[in-house]
């Protein structure tokens, strides 16, 4: 069509109708997964990124690209993004129609030969607007007077369109050249030409372009508006709040650093050393921060960079495409777009305030009640507040904390302490003693002990449940049985073996059966069982 040469004149702006990696105008331009438009020669010429299986075999580099990347997963030159190619291989990517359009245009807009697409011998001076034709004199002559299905074509000089900035150009069938790709297969989604419909897709719902433009181009529409905008405006608000905090950073570093070296030169050579210390930490801590911003905008910068190039194209394909050109593209569109709506880079943490404290384990404290004393076989808790050397409480977990707890006389006897962070420079710890008796509890943070650390536990044996009935005698719990028996030292004359009112050894005022305590909330002592008999105990509760 056009005898210029590759590169479009030095603009100093980047060409649309210039690939990214050879440089020169392009020459069937293919679409990437990532909407990033090359030659596809340039494609094929890219090296495999990994190593793949297809149909369950291992595939190797050079087997890639032997098979001109077909299978393969690939880099893009533009952004980086590892893009899988379909089966096919580069000849099964969607081609870039509007990239056409930009070479044709800018073939126009810059000083050039154009040849006439009929003769391809003349120079063409006009552009029929119908067929999407350059034409000579002579042919367009022919092309309105000579054919009568030509006759009312509207037929414009090229030099007018030339102001115009952008020609469109017919998407014609790669399986029938020469047709035009009017139709929509709904069941395939995908444009096919009118033969293919009444081939390849006859029982398929086929539309025309014009009839189902406005579905498709609203969903793009749609995803770029409710969806990749919003995220494209957070980006570019995180990215000046990281900005800001850089700049933050630097100042309270700078302003920081003046006053350690004025308060240094007030004192003598020791207190010099002290200060050059101090500006080393406070060097160490800039650059971890600085570190991490450099991180986070990194990653910012590479999401508004992949957002924003997938805006740009959708929005040029629905200001700019055609409609067979939209439907064309819609599908690797489609998918690029709702990859990059599903949120993956929501949530980035802002960093920019310098926090510096340190624990200091001679100003933590250990609180709670498992401090006091527990139970045997009973779960204890208390809580290791971690502070700085202000005593102020940390704010933050993930110092390292150590808890042991060992019995004091039987040293091979000690007990699991379970514990977790609360986030908030607070640790809490939970203990089960299996036996009673004193523990030593050893409390270490950053090796070495916080204050109170040791201390002594004392752990009482378990409980014991009274096991009878709280009565005022046995004779009366039991309705006169002579075999009742109690835990008291009462006694009963006329062959009675338990307790009863007014005789000798009651108590005076009721009492358990079971150990003869006259207290109704206590513990079992069962201090006379070996002269009771289990069995009259158990008669008694049963009663």
């Amino acid at each position: 069509m056009s005898l210029c040469k590759d590169t479009l004149g030095d603009t100093g702006k980047k060409s649309r109708a210039v690939c990214g990696v050879c440089s020169r105008t392009y020459r069937d331009p293919k679409i990437l997964p990532c909407l990033h438009t090359f030659c596809a020669d340039c494609i094929r010429q890219l090296e495999p990124f990994s190593v793949r299986r297809v149909n369950g075999e291992r595939r190797s580099p050079e087997d890639d690209m032997q098979g001109r990347n077909s299978g393969s997963t690939i880099l893009c030159p533009e952004c980086d993004s590892e893009v899988d190619l379909p089966p096919s291989g580069v000849d099964g990517l969607t081609i870039d129609h509007l990239a056409l359009d930009e070479v044709f245009a800018e073939t126009l807009l810059v000083d050039c030969r154009v040849l006439c697409d009929l003769c391809s011998e003349s120079d063409a001076g006009k552009r029929c607007e119908v067929c999407c034709v350059n034409l000579c004199d002579f042919c367009s002559q022919a092309h309105r007077l000579r054919q009568k299905r030509t006759t009312s074509h509207s037929i414009q000089s090229l030099q007018e369109l030339k102001s115009q900035g952008r020609l469109t150009r017919p998407v014609l069938c790669s399986l029938h050249p020469g047709q035009e790709l009017r139709l929509f297969c709904e069941s395939c989604d995908f444009t096919v030409c009118l033969e293919c419909a009444a081939t390849f897709h006859r029982d398929h719902h086929c539309s025309s372009a014009h009839e189902v433009i406005s579905h498709h181009g609203d969903r793009i529409r749609d995803l770029v508006v409710r969806s990749l905008r919003p995220h494209l405006a957070r980006l570019e608000d995180s990215l000046r709040r990281v900005d800001t905090s850089q700049e933050v950073l630097q100042a309270r570093t700078d302003t920081l650093a003046g006053e350690i070296r004025a308060f240094a030169r007030s004192y003598a050579s020791a207190v010099k050393a002290h200060c050059c210390s101090l500006l080393r930490s406070l060097e160490d801590l800039r650059l971890q921060r600085r570190n991490q911003l450099h991180l986070q905008k990194a990653q910012l910068q590479q999401a508004l960079s992949d957002i924003r190039g997938g805006v740009d194209f959708a929005e040029r394909l629905l200001t700019c495409g055609s409609d067979a050109e939209i439907l064309s593209a819609k599908g690797v569109t489609m998918r690029r777009l709702m990859n990059l709506s599903a949120g993956e880079v929501q949530g980035f943490p802002v960093v920019g305030v310098v926090h510096a404290k340190t624990v200091d384990p001679s100003k933590c404290t250990i609180q709670g009640e498992g401090v006091e004393g527990g139970r045997e076989g009973q779960r204890g808790e208390f809580t290791l507040l971690c502070r700085d050397s202000s005593g102020e409480q940390m704010g933050r977990g993930g110092d390292p904390v150590l808890v042991s707890i060992v019995h004091k006389e039987r040293k091979g006897c000690s007990v699991e302490a379970a514990g977790g962070c609360g986030g908030d420079g607070s640790y809490g710890v939970s203990y089960t003693p299996a036996e009673a008796g004193l523990y030593s509890v050893c409390c270490v943070v950053k090796a070495q002990d916080v204050k109170g650390s040791p201390f002594v536990l004392n752990v009482k044996r378990k409980f014991r449940c009274h096991r009878g009935i709280f009565h005022c005698c046995s004779f009366c719990s039991s309705g006169g049985t002579k075999e009742a028996r109690c835990g008291c030292t009462g006694t009963m004359p006329g062959g009675f073996q338990g307790c009863g009112h007014g005789h000798t050894g009651h108590p005076g005022k009721p009492h358990w059966s079971c150990c003869g305590s006259v207290v109704e909330a206590s513990e079992c002592i069962l201090h006379n069982l070996g002269s009771v008999s289990p069995r009259g105990h158990l008669r008694t509760v049963e009663l």
